[in-house]
């Protein structure tokens, strides 16, 4: 059986939740659960790191405007950890090349965290905080169960991810003058800070 279905849909989740994708994909491979699983994934260095790394996301994710941030840092690494994961999960079957399922991976994973990040922009033009609690939960409970549901049933969860990637795209689309509005008010915040740092030095 061809390994893309898993490639994809570890692509779009690494997108949104990277740390957590190498995570379950090291403890279903160390607990025998895929046999899919490169042992480079279930090393316990690994799997020790991306559970800490995972901690910290879970964190960061769910407060207003660092989230932004932590996605904005994470917009080169999630799409290189996806490339990573599906490059690792093709060499580990033989059914796909390397290159291409890194290609595949990588760019899922920048799809969909684009969605993710634009999202998290739109939220954080509400004045109030619990959006993004709900809304990061809700992207660390769709990660775990698309992913679990991928070690049973792959070609079934990369249709599942292939619809919400799509459907998170034309979300998007519809947000992006509310992404606007944000980007110009951070903007704005920066240079009252500037302005307010030149008022405040002393004068030579």
């Amino acid at each position: 059986m061809s390994v893309l279905p898993l490639v994809f849909t570890s692509g779009w989740a690494s997108g949104i939740n990277a740390y957590a994708v190498v995570l379950l994909l090291g403890i279903f491979g160390a607990t025998g659960l895929s046999d899919d699983v490169p042992e480079s994934l279930q090393r316990p260095e690994i799997l020790i790191t991306a559970g800490v790394l995972f901690l910290c996301e879970a964190v960061a994710d769910k407060i207003p405007y660092v989230d932004s941030v932590w996605d904005s840092v994470h917009t080169v690494i999630r799409p290189a950890a996806g490339a990573w994961v599906g490059a690792l999960l093709a060499g580990q079957s033989g059914s796909l090349s390397d290159l291409a399922a890194g290609a595949i991976g990588g760019s899922t994973a920048l799809a969909s965290h684009t969605v993710k990040a634009g999202t998290r922009m739109a939220i954080n033009t509400s004045p109030e905080p619990f959006s993004n609690l709900v809304m990061s939960t809700a992207e660390d409970l769709g990660v775990a169960g698309i992913l679990t549901f991928a070690m049973f049933h792959p070609e079934a969860a990369a249709i599942i991810a292939g619809v919400l990637l799509l459907a998170g795209l034309l979300a998007l689309f519809f947000l992006i003058s509310r992404i606007r509005r944000f980007l110009r008010r951070r903007a704005q915040r920066r240079e009252e800070r500037r302005l307010a740092e030149r008022v405040g030095q002393p004068s030579d």
